[in-house]
């Protein structure tokens, strides 16, 4: 099938690599010099340096051209959540598209499909999401992404387009669990990096008595699951999708994989770094940072208690520090597990 994919970084060229391996795939980018480039070097070094892009794969700064290749087949959003709106708004009717973007909208605190019912309610839409670290995928190492929609034809599309023996795609019939899922690991990445950056930070003192352990990152995560189910069912999302790949795979692998940007944010606040220079040392964006406050608004309006997102909206917003953030969570009072 003609595969567009509207956005060059690191996410969007991992899967127009492996897509154009059977299909004929079109790569946007707004940059024309960027687009030359990689004509004629076959390479993207701005976001994933070393990974050479088959003659399968035609990048193009046109995004008209990019849809219209697209007709009949299937559009990628893999622009940052902020770029999302606007880029569906320019879609045609009809149109089959997947975003890979994972949060809420700032500002309206809207997830994604609840942003294309308001903009462009004809078109086809749905989610590929899970746990995947874009070097790994446009590398060919093995991985499990789910296409989550209420269209079950377009989420078979994402498995046509995709699953291959390298990378393989579930489908799911609950955007709304999958979208949240995404949204929020990201913020309980920052949340695991900031303690074992404490644990870091203790070990090179050389006074780890009291500092964060393997232990404490156990319960971040297990706590964090049960943040992200809470607020997913108040949105009417599925118990079950949060046990899956967009849930607990994407939240073990973002909290834990040291190539997540969410997880390295946490990291560096605990050494101490403000949180512009953290962001400028990325380079790439880093959607927990920009997402923890709309999670957090969006919890508060539907009476839904996130302790450890609040947590984290207070250390990025520099009203706590880490280990404030840390001893502030470990001295509420007990209650039931569930």
């Amino acid at each position: 099938m003609n595969i567009s994919i509207l956005g060059a970084g690191a996410w969007g060229t991992a899967l127009a690599v492996q897509a154009s391996e059977r299909h004929d795939v079109c790569l946007w980018a707004r940059d024309a010099a960027w687009v030359e480039q990689a004509r004629s070097s076959r390479l993207n070094d701005r976001y994933l340096p070393g990974v050479v892009l088959p003659q399968g794969l035609t990048p193009t700064a046109d995004l008209a051209a990019a849809i219209e290749h697209a007709q009949g087949g299937l559009i990628i959003v893999a622009t940052p959540m902020a770029g999302l709106r606007g880029m569906l708004k320019q879609l045609p009717d009809g149109a089959s598209v997947l975003w890979l973007c994972k949060g809420f909208e700032a500002g309206t605190g809207l997830l994604g499909h609840e942003i294309a019912r308001e903009v462009q309610p004809r078109l086809r839409v749905g989610i590929l999401s899970g746990p995947s670290f874009a070097q790994e995928v446009a590398a060919g190492q093995p991985t499990a992404l789910v296409a989550a929609s209420a269209d079950a034809e377009l989420a078979q599309l994402a498995v046509d387009a995709f699953h291959s023996e390298r990378l393989r795609v579930y489908t799911s019939s609950d955007p709304v669990g999958v979208e949240v899922g995404g949204a929020v690991k990201n913020v309980m990445a920052i949340a695991v990096g900031l303690a074992d950056g404490l644990r870091l930070a203790a070990e090179a003192a050389g006074d780890v008595s009291a500092a964060p352990g393997l232990n404490a990152r156990a319960a971040l995560i297990t706590r964090g699951l049960a943040e992200m189910m809470r607020l997913g069912q108040a949105l009417g999302a599925r118990s079950e999708t949060f046990m899956g790949l967009s849930g607990m795979g994407d939240l073990v692998l973002t909290a834990t994989g040291d190539l997540s940007r969410n997880r390295q944010v946490g990291l560096l606040l605990a050494q101490g770094l403000s949180l512009g220079a953290i962001l400028k040392q990325l380079g790439h964006v880093a959607e927990g940072v920009y997402s923890a406050a709309t999670v957090l608004a969006r919890a508060r309006s539907k009476g839904v208690d996130m302790p450890i997102t609040e947590a984290m909206v207070a250390v990025l917003q520099g009203q706590l520090t880490p280990q404030a953030a840390l001893d502030l969570l470990m001295g509420r009072q007990a209650r039931a597990e569930h």
